[in-house]
């Protein structure tokens, strides 16, 4: 994993506000480097951002997930990936809780975040990252009353 400092060449992470459908801001998180904040009220099942990067098939998500520490990937279906490293929105800076206030829809190709709840002015967009049990494991850091102290999806157990 990346270091939380920040490096003289790491420029500040933005919202690219062609994508936002509310004003947002990014800071430093508690949970993990940067984080998103919403600057106003949010009404639940509304849309907030699309997740927005370079569209790269499976073989380079691999090539990618392998040679970086730090990379903002999101599975789009069993073909491609969004890679929100390049040309991101700013919402692969929305950070995994166990308990989130937004989910992800995939519609004709986007991935858009809406509001799973009502959120307030100034609290952190947190969404569930829904990690595969069978990947490797990556521990949670979101502080939730209801953690599963791993960001993976625990497995169903058969009956």
């Amino acid at each position: 994993m990346a270091s939380s400092e920040q490096t003289q060449a790491e420029p500040l992470p933005k919202i690219d506000e062609r994508y936002a459908c509310f004003p947002l801001r990014v800071f430093r998180s508690k949970i993990h480097r940067w984080g998103i904040k919403s600057l106003t009220d949010i009404p639940r099942n509304r849309k907030i951002i699309e997740y927005s990067g370079e569209r790269i098939n499976r073989k380079e998500t691999k090539r990618r997930a392998d040679s970086s520490a730090l990379h903002y990937l999101f599975t789009l279906d069993n073909y491609w990936t969004i890679d929100g490293t390049v040309g991101g929105s700013g919402a692969q800076y929305i950070n995994h809780s166990c308990e989130p206030n937004v989910r992800a829809v995939i519609f004709k190709g986007h991935i858009l975040y809406y509001s799973a709840r009502d959120i307030r002015k100034g609290e952190e967009l947190l969404i569930d990252y829904h990690f595969d049990p069978d990947v490797e494991k990556v521990i949670c850091m979101c502080g939730a009353k209801a953690c599963r102290g791993t960001i993976n999806l625990k497995k169903e157990k058969k009956r």
